[in-house]
């Protein structure tokens, strides 16, 4: 369904209405023409000039005094005009009734989707669906929802994002939604089968692309990590987890909450895997390079494969492959890409 509205026969739907107008405009206007050209003898360019004057109702005045054949000419052409302009009233309240502005609305919005790049697409706009997108939002991120309840795709709208009304599950959905070029793919349908097939599309039609997903169960944690989804995230753990810090450590949690409200950034730099990339780094010990005092971001801690160096000393050497995770500014963290220079692959932002 939704590759139809980009091919041929959609297009020539859309374009067929005017053709009947277009056509009896023109034939009009050469008729009236060649009426004056016989009658009055004029040059084409005076004839059409009087045609259209004529009817657009402008009159400027004619271009010449009129002979009693020229003023029956004119008479055709107005009556010839009222005609058309009728005809042309009904054919858009036709139109409407058709739904006609609709689908040239929904084309257009098509249209945009194909254009967006490095997006976040977020399937499921229910409760969390809606927090996610509020904080994505926050952080100036391009989202767009894909949702298939008409009620939750209005109230989406209506809180200013980009909707696709369309089944997730659906692989045309997601290539429509630009699966091949976003950034990742949030997916918090209220089935955990529902977002088991949604992952399942979506890895296999971009092996690249990050997929976040929700999980009602562990069970399903389990098959969503195995079907690709790179992160899984029970609502429930997540909530209990939370709670369970707040009694045990409310500063700690506190303390987060004040670092998202502050102009910190949390990033993630992936360094390249050529050894090559790192001959412009003289150094690669985090003293030798001075990274924090160069660019005033703190690294927090560096992910070599599945070990976690947390709090990363000053003797600890940078080496390809890895992940760099620092906390700073827009600033700091714009400084920080900039030393790293070639050795730097990737980088992604984790909301604080």
């Amino acid at each position: 369904m939704l590759r139809s509205l980009f091919k041929a026969p959609f297009i020539k739907d859309l374009v067929r209405p005017w053709l009947g107008p277009i056509i009896s405009l023109v034939v009009l206007l050469f008729l009236g023409a060649f009426g004056y050209r016989l009658t009055e003898g004029w040059d084409w360019g005076d004839c059409l000039w009087m045609v259209l004057i004529t009817i657009s109702t402008i009159g400027f005045g004619e271009v010449e005094p009129l002979s009693a054949a020229g003023r029956i000419v004119t008479v055709l052409i107005v009556a010839g005009g009222l005609l058309l302009v009728q005809l042309t009233l009904q054919r858009l309240l036709r139109l409407f009734e058709s739904g006609y502005f609709r689908r040239m609305s929904e084309l257009r919005f098509r249209r945009m989707v194909r254009s967006m790049q490095d997006h976040v697409i977020l399937c499921g706009f229910g409760r969390i669906g809606k927090e996610i997108a509020e904080q994505l939002q926050a952080e100036e991120v391009e989202i767009l929802v894909v949702e298939l309840d008409p009620l939750r795709k209005d109230a989406a709208e209506k809180s200013g994002f980009n909707v696709l009304l369309s089944d997730a599950t659906l692989d045309e959905t997601l290539l429509l939604a630009g699966i091949k070029k976003c950034r990742s793919l949030v997916v918090t349908l209220p089935s955990d089968a529902a977002n088991l097939y949604v992952v399942l599309s979506a890895r296999g039609l971009n092996p690249k692309c990050r997929l976040i997903a929700r999980s009602e169960t562990e069970e399903a944690a389990n098959k969503l990590k195995l079907a690709g989804a790179s992160v899984v995230v029970s609502p429930y753990v997540a909530a209990g987890r939370t709670m369970a810090a707040t009694a045990l450590r409310p500063i700690a949690v506190d303390f987060l909450d004040l670092l998202a409200g502050s102009q910190c950034e949390i990033e993630e730099f992936l360094l390249s895997s050529d050894l090559e990339d790192f001959q412009n780094l003289k150094n690669r010990s985090l003293s030798g390079l001075e990274l924090g005092r160069q660019s005033g971001a703190m690294i927090l801690a560096i992910r070599d494969g599945k070990n976690l160096i947390a709090n990363p000393g000053r003797d600890v050497e940078i080496a390809p492959g890895q992940l760099l995770i620092a906390l700073g500014s827009t600033i700091e963290l714009a400084r920080l890409r900039k030393l790293l220079g070639q050795a730097l692959v990737k980088v992604e932002k984790i909301n604080c």
